[in-house]
This record gives structure tokens, sequence and C-alpha cells, in this order.
């Protein structure tokens, strides 16, 4: 968390920022864990001050702010971090702060509990090097026949391979557990015994879920730390049909209770009678 549809709401919801110089950059004094800056502070100032923020784009779970340098800064927010124009969570835990002149908002902040994301420019070339290496497509624009193609001869459980940002990019925890269950395919499923129907189910399930969450700007959990742009909750979890509901019906049979397995380390959440 967050996951391809936090980060797009993220996207979205700091557009105002677009076409705004980057006056000054601030490393906020906290006696907390350091977020990771490549190039060094010192470095990342002398680069992207007094450069304008010409685009806002999202790589995976990965906010890319394009500058008038042609360079790109990458901005991973990983399991805390946030994109604010409004008032944080809290002065706590405030990381960065991007001053801004002739933009629709005056400063642009990133914000993260944990201190696990970080912010890395880029050239152009450099860009495109890092992430043709390391990320599959996009999980919201990969066609069922590349979908298909770089899973189903895969001996890996279906729910693990969804997870690898290098096979597609942007699925997370969360939105694998709510993919297959609408998908009613087990998450100890081998891809390799995927058939050709299913992977189509699949395929719009994950399509279907990915643009609803968008559509009601992402999931904000128990622990309260996504939030948007303005620094408001999401609302998707209160469409979640699986996840962290073990012990609950499910909503799709209405028979049976739904079940809490561990995979890769992490908490996975279906429906037995639904998921087969």
């Amino acid at each position: 968390m967050p996951e391809l549809p936090e980060v797009e709401t993220m996207c979205r919801g700091i557009a105002p920022v677009v076409g705004g110089k980057i006056q000054q950059l601030t490393l906020c004094d906290l006696p907390l864990k350091p977020i990771r800056l490549v190039p060094d502070l010192a470095k990342l100032k002398q680069r992207i001050e007094g450069k304008t923020i010409e685009g806002i784009s999202r790589k995976g779970k990965r906010v890319v702010l394009s500058l008038s340098s042609d360079n790109l800064l990458v901005i991973e927010p990983r399991m805390t971090g946030l994109l604010l124009v409004s008032d944080p969570p809290n002065e706590s835990h405030l990381r960065l702060k991007f001053k801004l002149k002739n933009a629709g908002a005056k400063e642009l902040l990133y914000w993260d509990r944990r201190g696990l994301g970080g912010v890395t420019l880029f050239t152009s070339e450099e860009f495109q090097q890092h992430f043709d290496r390391t990320l599959g497509p996009d999980a919201l624009t990969v066609s069922l026949k590349e979908l298909t193609q770089r899973f189903q001869k895969s001996s890996r459980e279906i729910k693990v391979a969804l997870l690898d940002q290098k096979a597609i990019a942007g699925i997370g925890n969360l939105y694998a557990a709510e993919i297959l269950h609408l998908s009613k395919i087990h998450p100890r499923r081998v891809c390799q015994t995927i058939t050709k129907a299913e992977w189509k189910c699949l395929y719009q399930a994950m399509q279907g879920i990915l643009t609803e969450a968008i559509l009601y700007e992402g999931s904000t959990l128990s622990d309260g730390t996504y939030r948007n742009a303005l620094n408001k909750n999401g609302s998707y979890q209160n469409h979640h049909r699986v996840y962290a509901k073990a012990g609950e019906i499910c909503p799709l049979c209405k028979k049976a209770e739904i079940e809490r397995i561990v995979q890769a380390q992490r908490s996975t959440f279906f429906c037995g009678k639904c998921q087969k």
C-alpha cells in the first residue's frame, strides 16, 4: 500500500502543480529514518530548483514528474508515502517540501510515516533503461494477450505471480486478492493450470476493479495511512469483497466464510466455495 489506484489518485490530485516552477526544495529536519534521495540533497536541489514541472504520469506504483530540464523526478511512496497539495496528516512525518511559483498549488508535500519511500532523479535515457529492466507492463493498460503470455507458462501460484512487478506493474496484495475473488480463481492455483477462459475472467476483473478503485480514489485501510492529495480518505475500502474480511460471509455466494492464508509472507483472503 499504496497500489496502482492510490498512486493514480495521487497523480490526479496533484495536477495543480503542473506549470509551476520549483523555487525551493526543503528536506524536513526530523529525528526519523531518512527517506532515500538519489542523488543526494545538495545535487538534487541543484538540478531541480528553478525547473518547471511540465507533466505528471504514473509508472506502476510511482509518481513521475516531468521537468523542463528533460529530467524525470520519480517519487516512490512504498508503504506509507503520500503526495499532498494540502495540509499533511501531521507535521512529524513530513519529509519534503517543494515550494512552487506560478502553479495552482503553493507547495507539493511528500509525507511518509515509515520512511520507506524514496525520490530519484533520472535523465530520460536513464529512466527508460531502468524501468524497461525493472517493471512489466502496466496492469491498467496491458492487453489480455500480453497478460496471458507473461503468466501462462509460470509454475508460480497466481496470487504470488500477480505481485511480481517485473511481470506486471501496479498490483499489490490488496487488489490481487480482490481481482482473484471476482474472477473466481483460487489464489493457490498454479498459473500453468489456468484456462484460456479463466485468463479472460481474470483480465476483466483486473480492469474492472482497478478502474472502480480509482473512481473511489483508492482504499484507506483501518490504519488511516493512505490519504488523497487533499488529505481526505479514499472510499474504495467500502467496496472490498474479501480483503481483511476473514470470517465474514462471502458477498458473492453468500454462504461460505472468507478465509485467510499466508502466501509469500503476505495475507491472502478468499472464498473457498467461489474460488475452488
